[in-house]
């Protein structure tokens, strides 16, 4: 028995509920357009593979067909996919035990920086591609994320799943690591004078 018509009530206009803050949610292609060429550089930058780097982009839209829907603010699309891949890479690490995660402690292992310490060198992009490899993952992440993705640290931290003041001090302790890297490889290939 409804009562609005017992009453002569009017029931008001239903509106369906918006999923995402915007009032026109992108599509899988526009989003799969936007976001490819960074995820997967992402990817590589993090796996050294472009096979892995590929799979793991291909998981991620993966993820998103499924769950994609779920998300109530459209305009955090970039960060649920730079989260969801993350996540996808530390599973795939994790299974392969090559990544271990170490919290830097100032007491065992020093300062963050030395005393002395001269600028960073002037480097060509495979010279940094390389150094970026041999820094550890959980430095390089927001490095990368920072740098040459330009995520805020707001999106770092949900991205990575670490308070903003880690993302922080995680920035400044990989600059500092990257720039000992830099120099030891320029120690080891000194570029000709002119």
């Amino acid at each position: 028995m409804d009562l609005a018509f017992d009453f002569g009530l009017e029931w008001p206009a239903t509106r369906p509920i918006a999923r995402c803050v915007s009032d026109s949610p992108p599509s899988f292609e526009q989003i799969v357009d936007a976001h490819y060429q960074g995820l997967f550089r992402f990817a590589v930058s993090m796996c050294h593979s472009e096979a892995t780097a590929q799979d793991l982009v291909q998981q991620t839209f993966l993820q998103w067909a499924r769950k994609g829907h779920m998300l109530r603010d459209c305009s955090k699309v970039k960060t649920w996919l730079y989260t969801t891949i993350y996540r996808e890479w530390l599973s795939i690490a994790r299974k392969e035990k090559k990544h271990e995660k170490v919290e830097f402690e100032p007491d065992l292992h020093g300062s963050a920086q030395s005393e002395g310490e001269e600028e960073t060198p002037n480097v060509d992009s495979d010279t940094l591609q390389k150094a970026l490899g041999q820094l550890d993952p959980a430095y390089r992440a927001p490095l990368v994320l920072f740098y040459l993705k330009e995520l805020s640290y707001r999106e770092i931290a949900e991205s990575l799943d670490i308070p903003i003041g880690t993302v922080m001090s995680r920035l400044s302790r990989a600059k500092d690591h990257l720039r000992r890297i830099l120099r030891k490889l320029e120690e080891s290939h000194p570029h000709p004078t002119i």
